[in-house]
């Protein structure tokens, strides 16, 4: 469990970003909830309906896409700490070039992502 006390960046560890994905989780759970009970009553007809389920779909999608984000940081990170433990090397973050092409990637998506909802 000392991995989880490893630094990431900063003063951020391992553990804090869980428990970040975590606390992202649960607030998400209470916003969708209140924000769903507000917006029944304003559905009074199928027209209404039509209009505010896409926004509440695009409003999950986003916390979705978020959270995703997140855990695939993680991932990438475990396989770092572990990478640098079967090393020897407490400080030992070595990812793959496929690895690398990957977390590019997906950088390039979420910035065109926003750049079209922008």
């Amino acid at each position: 469990m000392d991995n989880l006390e490893s630094n990431i960046f900063g003063d951020k560890k391992f553990k804090d970003l869980f428990e970040e994905i975590y606390n992202n989780q649960k607030k998400k759970e209470k916003q969708i909830s209140t924000l769903i009970g507000e917006l029944k009553g304003l559905i009074n007809d199928i027209g209404d309906a039509t209009l505010i389920v896409p926004l509440i779909k695009e409003y999950l999608d986003i916390g979705v896409k978020n959270d995703e984000q997140l855990i695939k940081m993680a991932t990438i990170i475990q396989r770092c700490i572990a990478a640098g433990t079967a090393a020897g090397s407490d400080n030992g973050f070595i990812i793959s070039e496929d690895e690398k092409a990957q977390l590019l990637g997906e950088i390039k998506k979420i910035e065109d992502d926003l750049k079209s909802k922008g």
